[in-house]
């Protein structure tokens, strides 16, 4: 910026102060060396999953892919073996949750067999009981006598262990295996490692180590780096803080952009402005953006995701006599086994009808290899229609939709939005008073003396103040005991709206129901973009695109000349759309604005989250 820029820039300063405009209060920055070119190589893209970690330098093709898990040894002899579950989740034992699982299933199967195929034949409905006559009698064949999958060795006692090999950790070794997000959040629980410091160690140790050993990154060069970290749109404030803490303190990188998912998953499949639907393997986000910006009120999460339809469709099968009967959710292998089928098997396309045969091996450490035959019929096609119906899931007493709330507030962070707030209520109540004084003087006093007048008034005017806060804060009777009502019954109707398990598409149209503008609800009807990899189905976008127009608004219908969902932008893998978001990101000029300095943090720590995030924080 040059003298003449900066001049400018005060002058206007000055203005605005004489009209009384409040200036947001803005820490003061440390001197940064002249911007210089910043090298792609030289940038790390992090983008944390649930179940996978992708990372990689921005000018990497595709980033690395690793399971987010960590196997950690015991500090002591006969400490109890902790396992994180892969598949289960809370909700699942409750006394009714089999009734709503079933009630789910019969909905879809409603769904199902009204109808029609693309050729105007009815489906043929197939009860689970054909295959399952077929399925008991099934015996598995060996292909070969010993697998070539083997335990991870820990002969040498690693304290801890990261991604495939933690996988692979022997149940009888001294090792307990933690995911350390869930749901798009730190996994916080009372259990053994489930502490805020604990699942922040297991972040850093996982991500290191994938630096080191997949990026050949090391550790003490991270110094040189900077980084991109993706967060999800509906981010607890306080998680975000301490992994950001985490990257610029304790691993040493020596900047830090934060950005939204769904921001990136735009610009890394070329759009301007999408209803971005990001579908994860135990979270589906929906959320609108527009030439860059998340609107917030459109933000939903959803608390199910592809994990789930990977359950729902072990149900299934076993209801149709799975052949592999010694399956277990609780096991981790199986767990991936059952991904693995799921992603195979299961379809959205209503012209696959009747019975067919399927066959699927199984390898695992210190067994055979065992090829088994399997016939399935509608459970390839309902386990994924699960999420437009989630009542089958069977999930019950758990909090299955979340919307975006106003920060509760951060003692390192006293000047942020509730200060702003506040101070610019009381600016405003003291000009409004000070206008009254000044139009309406008291008599034989001039403007000067009003200040020196009568005490009796003066008081008056405090209790105003005061009696106006309390207002703003709900705290008097009358008037303000309504809002204060109004607000307890919003406050409810939220609860109940959060309670409820809302399908895909009608949070879809919730979300662009939320948008302020007709133009901009248009835009976001005319191109629902899906990322993530939990909705990778034959058939995925004919299918939501088909239940999203059945369900739009009439009056959209003719504003609208055509829905186009997005399944896979550009022709990629709709799982990595997010991550080359962060890597178009990491070299865009204008995200100069946006690096967080190491320096700036330590001095200012999250006050840089607030002025430098390129959305509101």
């Amino acid at each position: 910026m040059t003298q003449t820029d900066r001049d400018v820039e005060n002058g206007r300063d000055r203005e605005k102060e004489q009209r009384g405009v409040k200036r947001p209060i803005v820490p003061a920055t440390v001197p940064e060396p002249a911007q210089e070119q910043i090298q792609a190589n030289f940038l790390v893209v992090i983008h944390p999953g649930s179940r996978s970690l992708r990372i990689g330098r921005a000018t990497d093709t595709l980033p690395v892919c690793v399971p987010h898990v960590i196997a950690r040894r015991h500090r002591q002899l006969g400490q109890p073996r902790r396992e994180d579950p892969s598949l289960l989740r809370h909700g699942l034992s409750a006394a009714d949750s089999s009734e709503q699982r079933q009630s789910g299933l019969k909905m879809i199967d409603q769904v199902i067999w009204s109808r029609k195929m693309s050729n105007g034949v009815r489906r043929t409905p197939v009860s689970a009981e054909q295959a399952r006559l077929y399925n008991r009698q099934i015996r598995p064949a060996v292909l070969e006598p010993h697998s070539k999958v083997s335990w991870t060795n820990t002969t040498h006692q690693p304290q801890y262990l990261v991604g495939e090999e933690a996988l692979h950790v022997n149940p009888s070794d001294c090792y307990s295996l933690h995911w350390p997000v869930c749901r798009g959040h730190l996994n916080l629980h009372s259990g053994p490692g489930g502490s805020l410091t604990s699942v922040l160690i297991d972040l850093e140790n996982i991500w290191a180590h994938t630096l080191q050993k997949q990026l050949e990154i090391p550790l003490k060069d991270l110094k040189y780096y900077r980084c991109i970290l993706l967060i999800p749109d509906i981010y607890n404030r306080q998680h975000v803080k301490e992994v950001v803490n985490m990257l610029l303190v304790k691993m040493g990188f020596s900047a830090v952009v934060v950005h939204q998912e769904s921001v990136c998953a735009t610009f890394g499949s070329g759009l301007s402005s999408a209803c971005v639907v990001d579908v994860g393997d135990q979270k589906t986000s929906v959320c609108c953006v527009e030439d860059g910006v998340s609107h917030r009120s459109s933000r939903l999460c959803l608390a199910y995701g592809g994990s789930d339809v990977t359950r729902c469709f072990f149900w299934l099968m076993q209801r149709a006599g799975f052949p592999y009967r010694e399956c277990q959710l609780s096991n981790k292998l199986d767990c991936v086994l059952l991904h693995q089928l799921k992603e195979s098997f299961c379809h959205l396309d209503q012209d696959i009808s009747g019975l067919q045969d399927h066959e699927f091996r199984t390898r695992f450490p210190e067994s055979p290899v065992l090829l088994y035959q399997l016939r399935l019929g509608d459970e390839k096609l309902q386990a994924p229609m699960a999420l437009f119906y989630p009542a089958a899931f069977g999930i019950v007493g758990q909090k299955m939709t979340s919307l975006l709330h106003r920060s509760q507030g951060d003692s390192e962070d006293p000047h942020d939005e509730h200060f702003l707030l506040n101070t610019q209520s009381k600016q405003d109540q003291s000009s409004r008073a000070t206008a009254d004084r000044r139009a309406f003087p008291k008599p034989g006093g001039g403007e000067g003396e009003s200040s020196m007048g009568d005490p009796l008034e003066k008081g008056s005017l405090a209790q105003d103040l005061e009696l106006s806060q309390a207002q703003a804060e709900g705290l008097v009777p009358g008037a303000e005991a309504e809002e204060s009502s109004a607000l307890v019954s919003r406050s409810s109707a939220i609860s109940q709206f959060e309670g409820k398990a809302l399908g895909m598409d009608k949070a879809i149209l919730h979300s662009i129901d939320s948008c302020g503008s007709d133009e901009t609800k248009r835009k976001m009807y005319s191109c629902v973009l899906v990322v993530g990899g939990g909705l990778m189905f034959p058939g995925a976008q004919e299918f939501l695109q088909q239940r999203i127009l059945n369900k739009m608004p009439p009056s959209f219908r003719c504003l609208v000349e055509n829905v186009e969902v997005i399944t896979r932008p550009k022709d990629t893998d709709a799982r990595v759309t997010a991550w080359k978001g962060g890597s178009v990101l990491a070299c865009l000029d204008t995200t100069q604005e946006l690096w967080i300095h190491q320096r700036e943090w330590q001095r200012f720590g999250v006050r840089m989250l607030r002025e430098r995030a390129a959305f509101v924080w």
